[in-house]
């Protein structure tokens, strides 16, 4: 039997897995969102500047396509930073000499995150820039 086939106790295996409700699957979702979360505290920061955007675009009266863009942008962010603490997860897990040999994905994880951010910073320096300066009259209307 060649490497690239299964071997038939793995092949009986996934075809007589039981299928997952859907609420299954949400509930672990949410576990994971939950796990990513906690323990990471880039999250307090990225929380903090989330709803520092989200009051912002309160007060200065978006647009509903500018809503979108904000929270697409909080998102992402979230996203990225899911990501990366899925990626230090596992590597907490490994043991010292495969981590010696991935150490380099965990800075691929973070800049990852930090492309994100600063994506999403310079959309909202575009968007509440421009209304705070339609706000102060330095814009022309």
């Amino acid at each position: 039997m060649t490497s690239e086939q299964p071997q038939s106790s793995q092949r009986t295996h996934r075809h007589h897995r039981q299928p997952r409700y859907w609420r299954d699957k949400f509930r672990e979702a949410f576990r994971g969102v939950k796990r990513g979360v906690r323990g990471h505290s880039s999250f307090a920061v990225h929380f903090f500047f989330a709803i520092l955007a989200l009051m912002l675009a309160i007060v200065l009266e978006c647009e509903l396509w500018e809503w979108c863009v904000v929270i697409g942008c909080i998102g992402l962010v979230l996203t990225a930073e899911l990501f990366n603490s899925a990626v230090e997860t596992l590597f907490r897990g490994l043991e010292a000499e495969a981590r010696d040999r991935v150490y380099g994905c965990l800075d691929i994880a973070a800049g990852a995150v930090l492309v994100a951010a600063l994506t999403a910073a310079a959309i909202g320096g575009l968007i509440f820039g421009r209304k705070i300066l339609l706000l102060l009259h330095l814009l022309p209307a």
